[in-house]
């Protein structure tokens, strides 16, 4: 009798000693267990947002797949259940565990900003799929959802083939940014349609049993719908169960995700319930492979890397497929690149040339780069790549418009377009392959972030003069929406003067100049230059005039060439936001990349940091530029 109590006992010890392992193991979960000191040379914790839809259980399955490639990992994940404030909690938890890195993807980006921001402070991050306010991470991954939402747009305009159409837009939660995005790409593209009806269900939990539901509770309100744009490959099976039981066999579906697995996109489109998906990687392999690079120390980290999406239709599903399954084969003979490059508009640019001929030399590429001063004599640039049949055309376009034309004609050639430094504007973003260079929006945002921390309002407001670069460039466009874009969330901050300096220290010291002709008495607290060469103009001219830089009027700037650097410390700019031209390296290796097989990001994002007085010593040394 006390024998079997004592092996009662014993068992409901091993009973409880399991549920242990398993209530731990839902936030310990990993490859491996840490039993002997120094097994692991890294630990990387995962905070996810929810680990039951099915998007984040793909994710966590490519970062455990990705990581058993590497012994020296071990992952610690953790689910906030949805909860914002358990996400935060679990994040500190992480912190408490003495993670190497943590790789975050939020619920709520905005709420979590600031809880980022501070673990920022002691580990690298990197944020997937929604990227948090600022730059306060070391990486961001993730898609590019309006585009998404566009692509999927045209897959249904493809379809419809101009006839009237209704189509029933199917999303998950009115209030996620990841919907309202897809939903605004999708409506700019079907608007482009005078005969399409488009009309809109919200499925808040986003499971597929629901959307079934909401769907077969139509009943008869269905069968006028011809097409249902549905935001996720779950919601689209669900739809599909729905029309299948109402006999609505006519109507069509598209989806979102494309995922590999059981009722996901690709084998919708093999069984037939499904028109085409538009693919939504997660971007786990990339994370871990990125976190390797960061943990030892590698160079040429990019800032943000925001991954490429595909339209996959039943006809094309087999040859995705043989996309996803080829082995990357390195490229046998010598790659030819032709570049169109912008004529020198001062020291970022002579550096950002350096940087890729550099590379090309060092990657053993065949680079020829010719120089062009506007629009038609760039695009005759192109056209001459196109008649010598390079392999790759890489284009600093000068303006962002105006390029549809010849970038078909690449298109035609089968010549893929890489775009260095600046975008372009076109209707089909199919019509060049990637991007490489800093993100001009942010730099804007973070010029105008300093302003608000130097300089506050008292009895008038604070009155800025912006030196914007060339009329029509993008870094012009792009960085002065994102300094009004902060601005506008402000009180008592006003850009009185806008002029163009074209990039150049003349144009700088011009803007000045001309200002001072129709202003004599001068009334500027503030100077925003797009670039650090039109601030170096506006600094010799400001002295010539008797005003003091950097004291009598406080001055920003964006680029971190090594003149204004000095000037910075000088005491004659205030503040200096980077935008790197060295990405020389990153350009080649995407080259090489591409002619290997291996499908690229849509855009890689370069690191940047934002220098003032108070940065240390370290950071100004060893300047290229």
């Amino acid at each position: 009798m006390y024998k079997q109590s004592f092996l009662r006992l014993i068992l409901v010890f091993f009973v409880i000693l399991a549920l242990c392992f398993f209530v731990f193991g839902c936030v310990l979960l990993s490859q491996n267990t840490r039993n002997t000191e120094g097994a692991y040379a890294f630990v990387i914790g995962i905070s996810q947002a929810n680990q039951r839809d099915p998007w984040r259980l793909v994710l966590s399955k490519e970062l455990q797949t990705e990581a058993e490639k590497h012994d020296e990992l071990k992952l610690i994940f953790t689910d906030a259940a949805d909860d914002i404030e358990k996400q935060k909690a679990d994040i500190q938890r992480l912190l408490a565990y003495d993670v190497d890195l943590l790789i975050v993807s939020p619920c709520n980006a905005v709420a979590l900003t600031q809880t980022v921001r501070e673990a920022y402070r002691s580990v690298p991050i990197i944020v997937l799929d929604r990227v948090v306010d600022g730059y306060d991470y070391s990486l961001f991954i993730g898609p590019e959802n309006r585009l998404i939402g566009r692509q999927a747009g045209k897959a249904v305009l493809a379809l419809a083939k101009n006839g009237p159409v209704k189509v029933l837009e199917v999303s998950a939660s009115s209030l996620s940014l990841v919907s309202q995005d897809r939903h605004a790409g999708f409506l700019e593209e079907i608007e482009k349609a005078p005969n399409v009806s488009l009309s809109s269900i919200h499925v808040e939990d986003g499971k597929r049993d629901s959307a079934e539901d909401l769907l077969r509770a139509m009943g008869e309100d269905l069968a006028g719908v011809d097409y249902i744009f549905a935001h996720t490959d779950y919601l689209a099976l669900g739809a599909f169960k729905a029309v299948a039981a109402l006999g609505y066999e006519h109507c069509k579906i598209i989806s979102i995700d494309g995922f590999q697995i059981t009722d996901g996109g690709l084998d919708l489109l093999a069984r037939g319930a499904i028109e085409a998906t538009i693919t939504c990687p997660t971007g786990g392999k990339e994370a871990i492979q990125y976190a390797l690079d960061i943990l030892n120390k590698k160079q040429g980290v990019p800032k943000q890397v925001i991954l490429r999406n595909h339209t996959v239709t039943r006809e094309s599903l087999p040859q995705y497929r043989e996309l996803l399954s080829q082995n990357l084969v390195p490229f046998q003979k010598e790659i030819h690149v032709g570049h169109a490059q912008i004529a020198d508009e001062g020291g970022w640019r002579s550096a950002n040339k350096d940087s890729i001929a550099q590379a090309a030399k060092a990657f053993g590429i065949d680079l020829e780069s010719v120089d062009a001063s506007s629009l038609i004599e760039q695009i005759e640039v192109v056209r001459s790549f196109i008649d010598e049949e390079v392999d790759i055309i890489v284009l600093s376009p000068i303006v962002e418009n105006g390029w549809e034309k010849v970038l078909q004609e690449c298109k035609d050639a089968d010549i893929p377009v890489f775009l260095s430094d600046r975008k372009v504007m076109v209707s089909d973003d199919n019509l060049y392959y990637s991007f490489i260079g800093g993100d001009f929006i942010e730099e804007g945002r973070r010029a105008m972030r300093w302003v608000v921390s130097a300089i506050q309002p008292t009895l008038k407001p604070v009155r800025i003069l912006e030196i914007q670069g060339t009329a029509g460039a993008s870094p012009t466009k792009e960085r002065n929406q994102g300094f009004l874009e902060v601005l506008s969330l402000m009180k008592a901050y006003d850009v009185v003067a806008s002029p163009y300096g074209d990039y150049n220290f003349e144009g700088g010291y011009r803007s000045i100049m001309n200002y001072m002709e129709d202003t004599p008495n001068w009334d500027i607290d503030v100077i925003y230059s797009h670039n650090d060469d039109m601030a170096l103009g506006a600094v010799k001219a400001l002295k010539e005039i008797g005003i003091i830089p950097g004291s009598d009027v406080l001055i920003v700037s964006i680029d971190g060439i090594d003149p204004a650097l000095k000037a910075l410390k000088k005491g004659e700019l205030n503040c200096v936001v980077e935008c790197s031209p060295l990405f020389g390296p990153q350009l080649m290796k995407a080259i090489e990349d591409y002619m290997s097989g291996k499908d690229l990001p849509r855009r890689i994002i370069t690191d940047e940091i934002v220098f003032t007085k108070n940065t240390p010593a370290q950071y100004f040394r060893g300047r290229h530029y």
